[in-house]
């Protein structure tokens, strides 16, 4: 930061958003059966609790705002809240679903009480579907069994084309597990690795991402991972689509909560909050990619994912270099490893504070809320500076958020509206003849073999294809398949004649 500008700047205290208190809630080892409200109360509690002035900061609320909840449904989690607590804020915000809204909630929250809309601002999230499929498999009414809420009530519905736009439907592209792997497969290809290089690579990262979420208390699993033993196929570790087996595929059935306080510095201060508890939001970027992955300029990076964290280190003046906590949404390995690549950080700086989605856990769209308690914990500990990076839809949406030990020289910084982005390849039916495979995915059975394949591919005129193979079609999965042999081989490049098959292809001569 430019000493001049630190020097010169004079932020007014009640303009200057800071986090006072959090809480975390973790379901792991109690019984089955806590509906998702009542574990995002217990998480609320808790940031009460984690005041050392016992103000009744949710009360005092002005602002609450809620992460999309996916495991339960109700008319309005945040309002709700807000009557648990006997809080009357002006602003009631439930986000809909993606990863990417905890960061940019609170950004939201920073800018509020920057412009003076807001001093106290709530945001909470939580999900409880390790205890709903419980129930579902105890063949156990929630509400009737389980006295959970009826306001509605049920699991939530959403729209079809929430999964994805009629090409990637019509192509099989409908889901986390069959489009990360697209990204992994052309960016391996891209960096020139091998596919054993680089599943090794994977392996060793959420091996320590695993150690990580065996210190921490709230983590889901908890238990400490080799990289054998993560990278590794076997029945309980069985590939979902390649190259990831189960232990590196986002872990979403689990009873996890979490919630902040921000308010301003001044009301921190006049309430007695100790500095050593405060912690600065500095502000963040976001950046959104075109929402059909068909449309993407490239599956090897993500340029909404680099230019929300490059807007937010160049709104706060610094360096990659500065920050000595860092936590990367990690759905999939992709993600960290497109995010530590593109900032160059070393190998030291661990991309994770809550231990990752397969280990820590996976609570859909409240995840990065638990990132951001996390290092709210690391700067109360000593560190100086922290980003955290949420992701949503298929590395489509993305949020950067800075956190410090030290009120930033300018105040707020941040931009909580997205950057969007803008890309448009040619694309091309589906049609006989020959394919330069761009990317590929390929769905494995619980018999462990390749049973369907999703192709991504360029006709001879450079043109965009999307198609998938037909379930059961074998041959055609191994054909696409990089476990086609020992060792493993390279499909990305490889030219392939396929045929049309009644909306889906096959690969001829396998």
């Amino acid at each position: 930061m430019s000493s001049a500008r630190h020097e010169a700047s004079t932020v007014d205290p009640t303009r200057v958003p800071v986090i006072v208190a959090i809480g975390e809630t973790s379901g792991r080892g109690e019984p089955m059966g806590v509906e998702p409200m009542e574990l995002i109360t217990l998480a609320a509690t808790a940031a009460l609790r984690d005041s050392p002035t016992s103000e009744p900061w949710i009360r005092r609320a002005d602002s609450i705002a809620f992460c999309h909840i996916a495991s339960w449904a109700y008319a309005s989690p945040a309002a709700a809240l807000a009557r648990g607590f006997g809080a009357t804020p002006a602003d009631v915000f439930d986000a809909p679903i993606g990863g990417q809204w905890p960061a940019r909630l609170l950004d939201r929250a920073a800018a509020r009480i920057a412009s003076g809309e807001s001093t106290v601002a709530v945001i909470a999230g939580g999900e409880a579907q390790a205890s709903m499929s419980a129930l579902v498999k105890a063949g156990r009414d929630p509400v009737d069994d389980g006295g959970w809420s009826t306001d509605p009530g049920g699991p939530p519905t959403f729209d079809l084309d929430q999964l994805g736009s009629a090409a990637m439907q019509e192509a099989g592209l409908i889901s986390p597990v069959r489009i990360y792997p697209l990204f992994e497969s052309r960016f391996r290809f891209e960096s020139g690795l091998d596919p054993e290089a680089r599943q090794a690579e994977c392996s060793e990262l959420y091996a320590t991402f695993s150690v990580v979420a065996e210190k921490n208390p709230y983590s889901w699993n908890g238990r400490a991972r080799t990289a054998a033993d993560i990278g590794t196929p076997s029945p309980k570790n069985r590939i979902v689509c390649e190259p990831y087996p189960l232990s590196m595929n986002a872990m979403p059935f689990v009873d996890q909560a979490a919630c902040i306080v921000v308010t301003s510095l001044a009301e921190a201060r006049e309430r007695g909050v100790p500095e050593s508890d405060i912690v600065y939001v500095w502000g963040g970027a976001g950046a959104e990619d075109t929402v059909d992955i068909l449309d993407r300029s490239s599956f090897g990076r993500s340029p909404a994912m680099e230019d929300a964290m490059d807007r937010a280190l160049h709104g706060a003046e610094i360096g990659v270099e500065q920050l000595d906590v860092l936590d990367v949404y990690s759905c999939f390995p992709i993600v960290p490893t497109l995010a530590t690549r593109h900032l160059g950080t070393p190998k030291s700086l661990i991309p994770t504070e809550t231990g990752g989605h397969s280990s820590f856990g996976g609570p859909l769209s409240s995840h990065s809320l638990h990132s951001i308690t996390a290092s709210v914990r690391e700067i109360r500990g000593g560190k100086s500076c922290a980003l955290v990076h949420a992701n949503g839809g298929y590395l489509t949406y993305h949020h950067s958020v800075l956190l410090g030990a030290e009120q930033h020289p300018l105040g707020y910084i941040g931009n909580s509206e997205p950057a969007v982005l803008e890309s448009d390849p040619p694309r091309a039916p589906v049609e006989d003849g020959d394919l330069v495979v761009e990317t590929v995915s390929v769905e494995h059975s619980r018999q462990q073999e390749p049973n369907q394949a999703f192709l991504v591919g360029r006709d001879e005129r450079g043109r965009r294809v999307a198609a998938q193979t037909a379930p059961g079609d074998t041959a055609s999965a191994h054909a696409l398949s990089l476990h086609r042999g020992e060792p493993a081989r390279e499909i990305i490049g490889a030219t392939v004649s396929v045929e049309s098959n009644e909306g889906n292809i096959r690969v001829r001569g396998r």
